[in-house]
């Protein structure tokens, strides 16, 4: 095995976002952003497939047996960020119109940074997302 392969085959990574409102969650997802929905269970989590990753909607819980001490729950500031959604995009501009006549509600318009163009929006959880263009 090479160093930088993973210990075992078949691997594949699932980014979990933790949302208050299935929903509304499920809504942005698909209807906003365009994932497709490939599994729900009991209306607590919502499996999306996203330009081919996947993407796990989770409502908020507590501690459980293989996370004792663990509290799942949804930001409560938007404006403290511990992760983000990056999505590039071969059109910032194109992007950002599309998504913003959908629905989504962009802290700016894209901007020019030299090396690429890019501008952020929130989920209705206030999870923050952004679609970058690289120059």
């Amino acid at each position: 095995m090479a160093e930088n392969e993973f210990p075992t085959e078949g691997v594949a990574l699932t980014f979990l976002l933790v949302i208050s409102d299935m929903e509304r969650s499920r809504h942005f997802f698909r209807d906003v952003l365009g994932a497709t929905v490939y599994r729900e269970y009991g209306g607590t989590s919502c499996v999306l497939n996203f330009q081919g990753n996947w993407l796990l909607l989770v409502t908020g819980g507590g501690p459980t047996r293989d996370k004792p001490t663990v509290t799942f729950a949804p930001p409560t500031d938007p404006d403290t960020v511990s992760h983000e959604l990056t999505i590039r995009v071969p059109d910032c501009q194109a992007s950002y119109e599309i998504l913003k006549a959908r629905g989504a509600n962009f802290l700016t318009p894209p901007v020019d940074w030299g090396g690429e163009i890019r501008c952020f929006f929130r989920d209705p959880d206030g999870n923050l997302l952004e679609i970058s263009e690289a120059k």
